[in-house]
């Protein structure tokens, strides 16, 4: 059995002596640390990070939901400006509704709701 512990132990030597670094290897591997650490903190702290990747994605979705609204009413525009510049059907609504003009020969009926009417 003694024989069992002293071949244990000298392989348990081994192990560590196989171990122990070099000088040099020494500070290459804590270099080498270093640089890892470094890249971990930016990937996960920095610029450029999970975190900031994740705010920017949510910040270009709102900008594109903000952007199609604004296509939307832009095209609505358009079509606005397309009927003023043809016709003069448009215009016409226009005065109407917001000068309350009307056509000689036309007749103007104002209908007043009643107060408390649900119709």
């Amino acid at each position: 059995m003694t024989g069992t512990r002293a071949s244990k132990a000298s392989t348990l030597e081994g192990k560590r002596a196989a171990l122990k670094l070099s000088p040099a290897r020494q500070v290459v591997f804590a270099v080498l640390a270093l640089v890892f650490l470094g890249l971990q903190a930016r990937l996960w702290f920095g610029e450029g990070s999970v975190r900031h990747v994740a705010s920017l994605k949510q910040e270009v979705a709102a900008l594109k939901q903000t952007n199609a609204k604004l296509t939307e009413r832009n095209r609505l525009m358009a079509a606005d400006v397309k009927d003023l510049k043809q016709g003069t059907e448009a215009v016409e609504e226009i005065a109407r509704k917001d000068l309350g003009m009307i056509r000689k020969g036309e007749t103007f009926f104002l209908i007043l709701e009643q107060p408390g009417s649900t119709e």
